[in-house]
């Protein structure tokens, strides 16, 4: 019963330590497609930033494993 009792101790303690520090990565990642996007007027410049829009939104949300995934994919888009 104590390995159970401790074992939902750290599975929970994974699960909370895990969103602050994609919390962190959300808002880098938007500014690099931020930066990569500021000359550019191509279709992939438009798409990553419509991702980094995206990521944004979610990260306000506080949805950042969400808003990682969508941009990273801005940042695929522009081959980063």
């Amino acid at each position: 019963m104590r390995k159970i009792a401790l074992s939902a101790v750290v599975a929970t303690l994974v699960l909370f330590s895990a969103g602050p520090a994609l919390a962190f990565q959300c808002p880098s990642l938007i500014k690099k497609i931020e930066d990569e996007t500021a000359t550019r007027f191509d279709p992939a410049a438009a798409e990553a930033k419509e991702k980094a829009a995206q990521a944004a939104e979610l990260h306000g949300k506080g949805q950042h494993a969400q808003s990682v995934e969508a941009a990273k994919a801005g940042l695929k888009a522009l081959g980063m």
